[in-house]
């Protein structure tokens, strides 16, 4: 398409405008092999659990590690906001970042291959979907119609050809899939071996499950909403941290105007979870989902909620009036969102007194 220099964006991906995000409790070997596509970027590494212990990180990375103790001292008593035991504890790596990009990934997955066996760059690709606009208000039977070697369809409207500015990438995976503890144990050997070759908006008012596995996204557009919730260790609700970022992130998306793209790139899905372990994690979100999923559909924000932080704090408020007589948790986690908001702001003034704003 023309006006996006694409060749330009595969070959130099903003190193200096994108952080890299890892939550782990391990020690980080699986950069190894990420080596010639993350090495000239700048790791935040944000340690789960016991802060004790030793975190390695193979030699030649620049990198950032915060452990608990550090998002206690950074924090103070807004720390709670921050899930423990979860890998929702990422979404603190967003909040310290200074960078325009973030791009999250989990310590289990590798670098994938395409049909043709290149690896593939996830970077350039995820940057290729900011750099490049969204079509949230109407379907291109060709996909992206910002990709090489297509464009828009007969039909479709000029007047909606500019597009919107592109907030999130969504990517996905190769081998184990992202599901839930009942469908892993009704296809515990299910694989997905399919490499669709293809990037679509996901339209205005559509919500979908957002994992954060291999996740890009722009930070100074919707930094504020990509709160990845109170998960984990002492709450009843784990393993929908993402999913409650992404259906905020997509209402926020929604109303400011800004677009949602999912599909390229893959990443390879090395290791699947215990689905038991995962049900006992999963039960009751398995039925609360049921609600929370109208919860945001049904939301309609204020003319005067034009930033993503103003977006957020008014999802709080809708959180604490509509959810809590599903659940008490729900008053906490409202409670952990003015928090986050909070401590968001504090440690990111906005520029010349300003925010980004709806276009």
């Amino acid at each position: 398409m023309a006006g996006y220099n694409l060749e330009a964006i595969e070959a130099a991906p903003l190193k200096e405008d994108v952080d890299i995000v890892i939550p782990t409790i391990r020690s980080l070997d699986f950069l190894e092999q990420w080596r010639p596509f993350l090495k000239h970027y700048h790791l935040i590494i944000v340690q789960d659990g016991d802060p004790s212990i030793n975190i390695r990180v193979p030699e030649g990375y620049d990198y950032e590690l915060y452990n608990r103790n550090d998002i206690n001292r950074i924090l103070g008593p807004r720390a709670n906001c921050i899930s423990y035991k979860d890998g929702g504890c990422r979404c603190f790596g967003f909040m310290v970042s200074k960078k325009k990009y973030i791009y999250t990934i989990d310590d289990d997955c590798f670098v994938a291959k395409d049909p043709s066996g290149k690896e593939i760059n996830v970077i350039a690709q995820h940057i290729k979907n900011l750099e490049t606009p969204s079509t949230p208000y109407y379907f291109n039977t060709l996909y992206d119609p910002f990709r090489d070697g297509t464009d828009f369809v007969r039909g479709y409207p000029f007047s909606l050809r500019e597009g919107v500015t592109t907030a999130i990438s969504h990517g996905l995976w190769l081998n184990i899939p992202d599901y839930d503890a009942p469908t892993q144990l009704v296809k515990p050997r299910e694989r997905n071996i399919r490499y669709v070759d293809a990037v679509m908006t996901i339209p205005k008012g559509v919500l979908y499950p957002m994992c954060g596995m291999n996740l890009a996204f722009n930070r100074e557009l919707i930094g504020p909403a990509m709160y990845f919730g109170l998960m984990g260790e002492g709450q009843p609700i784990s393993r929908y941290d993402d999913m409650w970022a992404g259906w905020a992130a997509k209402v926020v998306c929604d109303h400011l105007g800004f677009g949602v793209k999912t599909g390229l790139p893959y990443v390879w899905h090395s290791k699947a979870s215990n689905p038991f372990v995962n049900l006992k994690k999963e039960h009751k979100g398995l039925h609360w989902q049921e609600d929370m999923v109208p919860f945001f559909q049904n939301i309609r924000l204020s003319k005067e909620s034009d930033t993503a932080a103003k977006c957020y704090m008014e999802l709080c408020k809708m959180t604490k009036e509509k959810l809590t007589e599903l659940d008490p948790y729900f008053e906490k986690l409202a409670d952990a969102m003015v928090s986050w908001i909070e401590a968001w702001e504090e440690l990111n003034p906005p520029v010349d007194g300003k925010y980004v704003k709806a276009k």
